[in-house]
């Protein structure tokens, strides 16, 4: 009986899929591309703000932010959830530039003058995968709602 179970979940083991491994700058923009996807409306606002941040938060030039944002939204196409993105962020960065990503989401959900409530599911969920306390998620809220 035993060695049936551990032949089970030796060849569940097996069949697991692996996980895409992404940079941090994929990651980072996939996530912020979730975000401006959200609410359905792809706003010209948003697409500068979301072009803007990669440029600054990364230092690229134009071309490199129109080619990660391209493969950043292929990636996107082809997950299933955010955990490959996150993973990737909690490997290589600090508590403190995990807040600052939450806040650049907050920052490109008001680009358009407005939080849709996908939008704010979305920023939700990825603080909880990035492992933001709440009084942070609402700090970084605050903090991009009054620049």
């Amino acid at each position: 009986m035993f060695k049936q179970i551990k032949q089970l979940f030796a060849a569940f083991d097996e069949q697991q899929p692996s996980i895409e491994q992404h940079d941090l700058k994929t990651a980072v923009a996939a996530l912020l591309i979730e975000v401006m996807r959200a609410d359905s409306k792809l706003d010209h606002d948003e697409q500068h703000t979301l072009t803007v941040t990669l440029k600054k938060y990364f230092n690229l030039t134009e071309s490199e932010v129109d080619e990660l944002t391209t493969n950043a939204a292929g990636s996107l196409d082809g997950a299933i959830d955010y955990f490959q993105f996150s993973k990737q962020i909690n490997d290589h960065c600090s508590a403190a530039q995990r807040i600052e990503i939450i806040e650049l989401l907050w920052r490109l959900a008001y680009a358009d003058g407005e939080i849709d409530p996908q939008e704010e599911y979305v920023i939700r969920k990825v603080a909880g995968l990035l492992y933001v306390a709440h009084t942070d998620f609402i700090a970084a809220k605050l903090a991009a709602t009054q620049s």
